[in-house]
């Protein structure tokens, strides 16, 4: 199989790449090596430096692949307002060139990089009441020290469940806009222009080759940095805040997983899968883990702070892409975060 992949030199490029070639398969690699990513670095050998925003060199990159792989976006939450042009030009805008020059071409096949983020806040029972979808927390609450979210007809605080595909779509920050914004234009090219697609919804990503210190970098990573220092790891809120962590391997073997079921696919199809470990754990945990990795006695610090914009749990079901990908997570989060403790990553 022959496959186009955007953001190939990235922390996930890199290793769906590498488990593409691992495979036998031919890697056509783009990345437009955006410093808030790479910082200074050049083009790894045999990357085509493009842009997908311009749609002059799509034509010939796109000869003869069998299915393009999209994971080039500005990632982070986008704190800032003048930040939207950013991830509305290269996630969305971008998008939009690489699905057109693909119909132009007729390569009618994509895996689509996506996000947890897409679902804002995760699902909520109240032990009374069921459901609730509670609205975004107010800063006065939060800054009184009520992180919890809380049932709309009892008061309660909610308990978090897992989140399916079948979740409504709940953007709460610029890059989670943009996200969903891929989807929809995607499932729209897939009707249009008679194709398949699978948008992979990926939750917290870690592992080796993880970038450090950028808007790029995950807690994981974060949370390391302040260990080298020799400092404890500041962790917001109470530390309850419950996630999913997915090992970056587990996640470049969802996409090839993808990848082989989309080719596969008739035209028309187009479904969106979690890519998680499908073992949750709290961001306080996280903490303990990769500290415990470094083989020091450094206890994480609960700070008590927060970041307006972060929702309070989001877990996924794994479910759907156990049965219908072939895909389930071989990291688990106790295994993988210790590991990172010492892992490299990239500068």
């Amino acid at each position: 199989m022959k496959v186009l992949l955007t953001g190939s030199a990235g922390f996930i490029g890199g290793a769906v790449a590498a488990a593409l070639e691992g495979e036998g398969d031919e890697v056509v690699r783009v990345d437009l090596m955006l410093p808030q990513a790479h910082g200074s670095a050049r083009a790894p050998e045999g990357t085509h430096q493009v842009d997908v925003r311009d749609p002059a060199p799509w034509p010939e990159l796109l000869r003869g692949v069998d299915a393009v792989c999209h994971q080039a976006a500005v990632v982070g939450a986008g704190v800032k307002v003048a930040d939207l042009p950013d991830y509305a030009g290269h996630n969305d805008l971008g998008t939009a060139v690489l699905l057109a020059a693909m119909h132009e071409v007729g390569v009618d096949r994509l895996v689509l990089a996506s996000s947890m983020v897409v679902y804002g806040e995760g699902r909520y029972v109240c032990a009374e009441h069921g459901a609730q979808s509670p609205p975004p927390r107010e800063r006065a609450a939060l800054d009184a020290g009520d992180v919890e979210n809380h049932c709309g007809l009892c008061g309660d605080a909610l308990g978090w469940a897992l989140v399916d595909e079948t979740a409504r779509l709940d953007p709460r920050s610029a890059y989670a806009a943009s996200k969903v914004a891929q989807e929809h234009y995607t499932s729209a090219w897939v009707r249009q222009a008679e194709a398949a697609a699978i948008a992979l919804r990926y939750h917290n990503v870690y592992g080796p080759g993880m970038p450090r210190d950028t808007p790029y970098s995950g807690v994981a990573a974060m949370f390391r940095s302040s260990l080298e220092r020799g400092e404890a790891p500041q962790v917001y809120e109470d530390g309850g805040q419950m996630r999913d962590f997915v090992h970056v391997s587990d996640v470049a073997r969802a996409n090839v997983a993808a990848l082989r079921a989309v080719v596969g696919e008739r035209a028309g199809h187009y479904a969106a899968y979690n890519v998680a470990s499908g073992q949750p754990v709290s961001i306080l945990e996280v903490a303990q883990q990769v500290a415990r990795g470094t083989g020091r006695e450094i206890a994480p610090e609960v700070t008590g702070g927060y970041r307006l914009g972060d929702v309070r749990h989001i877990v996924a079901s794994p479910e759907r892409a156990e049965v219908e990908l072939g895909f389930r997570a071989q990291v688990g989060p106790d295994e993988g975060l210790r590991a990172f403790a010492t892992a490299p990553l990239r500068a």
